[in-house]
């Protein structure tokens, strides 16, 4: 029996077997939602994306996550082929088209297009974007609060900018996967990376924090995504009067974390019970992060509110 806990588990919902799926201006159903095998995307892993989560009928972050995605085309030199307004009414037609209203998690996707060759040069890529949203029935599994995730450090680290910048939303996540399997290998639910000097960053699919002495401590962002509700974390302990810092430290500070957790769009913040056999914070989910994770709920209702 699988007893490996995820920051993505989500009971299954046999709605998606027959969702609808938005691909290049058209709204086909599941089976025939396809890409060429020329896509830049399925060639090179040459893509950016976002994860969007809906909420009773609001998209929390939605701007935030659109200034990132429009920020990494700007970056790699991907012509979307849409303004902001028009992939966003992209996206909600996608959800209205399969009558989604909440507990949905979306993934928009946008590719270098598809290529005359299979080879990487951009100029090869003649036919303009290739831009996919998946919208699946998805809630996050709760139980996961109780049951905590387990953390195992694995030595394959996140790179400096000047090799590929970790801040990036990339479709090339080939070294997040090969640290995850690392992770499971040694009976982890996900790996904990390291910078390029060692110091604690992130793991392969979310943003990392620890709780010293009532103080919340994350990396500082340089070699890590820079995730949306990581920010927001780190917002919000401003908001609310807990002393938060980003900066460098190591598995010394970290085995002797009062609380660790994890931020990520699908799961939100996810407490961390184990790192490398260590048991944190007893092994329950700590004061600090509860008081987080309720300010975090209770944002984005302001925000559902504010927009309605």
């Amino acid at each position: 029996m699988d007893t490996h806990v995820s920051t993505h588990d989500a009971a299954m919902d046999t709605r998606n077997d027959h969702i609808l799926i938005y691909v290049d201006g058209e709204i086909l159903p599941r089976e025939q939602a396809v890409v060429s095998v020329y896509d830049s995307g399925f060639l090179l892993g040459d893509g950016i994306w976002e994860g969007l989560r809906l909420y009773s009928g609001h998209i929390p972050f939605f701007d935030d996550h659109l200034d990132r995605l429009f920020e990494a085309a700007l970056y790699i030199e991907i012509d979307i082929g849409m303004d902001r307004s028009t992939l966003k009414k992209a996206v909600w037609d996608t959800l209205a088209a399969n009558e989604m209203h909440t507990d949905v998690h979306i993934r928009l996707m946008v590719t270098r297009g598809r290529k005359s060759k299979p080879f990487q040069h951009p100029h090869l890529s003649l036919f303009g974007s290739t831009i996919v949203i998946i919208a699946e029935f998805s809630k996050p599994d709760d139980s996961v609060v109780t049951r905590g995730i387990r953390l195992h450090t694995v030595p394959h680290h996140r790179g400096l900018p000047l090799t590929q910048d970790a801040k990036l939303n990339s479709h090339s996540k080939l070294n997040c996967i090969i640290a995850l399997n690392h992770a499971v290998r040694a009976g982890a639910d996900e790996a904990l990376m390291l910078d390029p000097f060692g110091f604690v960053n992130t793991t392969n699919a979310c943003n990392f924090f620890i709780v010293r002495k009532d103080v919340v401590w994350t990396s500082t962002g340089d070699y890590c995504m820079n995730g949306i509700t990581r920010q927001k974390v780190i917002d919000l302990c401003r908001a609310e009067g807990i002393p938060v810092f980003e900066r460098n430290f190591s598995l010394v500070d970290t085995y002797g974390a009062d609380e660790a957790f994890l931020t990520g769009t699908f799961g939100a913040q996810t407490p961390v019970f184990d790192i490398d056999g260590r048991v944190i914070g007893g092994g329950v989910a700590g004061p600090v992060f509860k008081r987080l994770r309720a300010a975090y709920k209770r944002l984005i209702e302001a925000e559902r509110a504010a927009v309605n």
